[in-house]
């Protein structure tokens, strides 16, 4: 790969893009396999990964537990993304855009599918009156900040984690252009927080949940190798104040850790985190 790269006037899918995911990307949507997802007990069926998307719709179900929503039980199926899963005919019947976590409610009379994470958030907070508020400022404040965030995670994953961390050469100018995005966005989180003890006001919400999985794995120093202390994190005091408020809430430490070979690759019910918190 040379340092300049001139672009064809037309893009064609013969060159292999390199890195750590060159196997399955792809130009393309649809089935690559048939395959059938398993299917639990419960009425509500997550099919998913322990990823900063994943988790967000985990420590959801976990939190509506926590609050005594016993109709937000469910099972949650690993797809191992990194192996195609998500480019099952099972999975794509869910989720045509083969992206985790995608969700599958059961409780009426004809099963809905929800896809993308933010959907599912909104999906089940409307299903249980719970983490959204019902005052009209106080629900568009909070999905002012659920967009927010929704619109901020490519900048996050797909540009910075990608050219920083998983690219198979470090482009200066990439990197730089990330990292700039990425500071400014935990500035734009660290001046509200240094406001209001959560994003969207004195609720804690779908919101929190949402940029916690994203922002808290990069403050930690959990994220894309040394990526923490290359971004300088210690700057943001407000968001390390909320994300360690978060790190103790019960039904957040359990989401964390559903979908992840480390963790708890499938769960079905509450007996399955013992021994593991």
């Amino acid at each position: 790969m040379s340092d300049e790269y001139t672009p064809p006037k037309v893009w064609t899918w013969d060159q292999p893009s390199g890195g750590a995911f060159a196997h399955i990307n792809r130009p393309v949507a649809g089935a690559t396999h048939e395959h059938e997802l398993p299917v639990g007990e419960h009425l509500l069926q997550l099919y998913s990964l322990g990823t900063p998307n994943g988790q967000k719709v985990t420590i959801m179900l976990e939190e509506l537990l926590e609050a005594g929503h016993k109709g937000a039980e469910y099972d949650a199926w690993l797809i191992d993304i990194s192996k195609g899963d998500q480019f099952s005919s099972g999975f794509v019947a869910i989720n045509p855009n083969s992206k985790i976590p995608a969700l599958l409610d059961r409780s009426g009379p004809t099963p809905i599918r929800v896809f993308e994470s933010g959907a599912i958030l909104v999906h089940l907070a409307e299903k249980f009156g719970a983490f959204l508020p019902t005052d009209p400022a106080a629900r568009a404040e909070t999905f002012s900040w659920l967009m927010w965030q929704m619109g901020s995670a490519p900048f996050l994953g797909g540009g910075f984690g990608h050219f920083y961390h998983y690219a198979p050469v470090k482009i200066e100018y990439a990197i730089n252009r990330y990292a700039m995005e990425t500071k400014r966005l935990f500035d734009v989180a660290n001046r509200r927080l240094a406001e209001t003890r959560w994003l969207a006001g004195d609720d804690y919400t779908i919101a929190d949940m949402a940029s916690y999985t994203w922002l808290g794995n990069l403050w930690r120093g959990e994220a894309y190798g040394e990526a923490g202390t290359f971004l300088s994190m210690h700057e943001y005091e407000h968001v390390g104040r909320w994300v360690q408020e978060m790190d103790a809430r019960p039904g957040v430490q359990r989401g964390r850790l559903v979908n992840k070979r480390d963790g708890l690759a499938e769960r079905h019910s509450a007996a399955d985190f013992e021994g593991l918190i």
